[in-house]
């Protein structure tokens, strides 16, 4: 079995307001995904996601895609081991 990864991707654009936590929340659940998506003082939305890596790169590519609430300007992402600290998806 594949080892887990931590995937944190940075989301910038119009991203707050529009529904995107809910829409990444939603994504992430149906891949299997756990962690989080958090609106950030700056405008930007902080989602953390582990599961495995294939997983984790088609979220990426769904951050990345047309079809987001909002507007995406860019995602910035980083993947590290995975810590194994959270249950479910959360939105905050």
């Amino acid at each position: 079995m594949p080892e887990n990864v931590r995937l944190t991707a940075w989301v910038h654009g119009r991203v707050q307001g529009v529904g995107f936590r809910w829409w990444t929340r939603s994504r992430a659940l149906e891949l299997g995904l756990t962690g989080t998506a958090t609106n950030t003082s700056d405008g930007r939305v902080l989602v953390v996601a582990e599961g495995s890596r294939e997983q984790c790169d088609k979220l990426l590519a769904l951050l990345r895609s047309d079809n987001p609430p909002g507007h995406v300007d860019l995602v910035v992402e980083s993947y590290g081991n995975a810590k194994g600290d959270m249950t479910g998806f959360e939105e905050r």
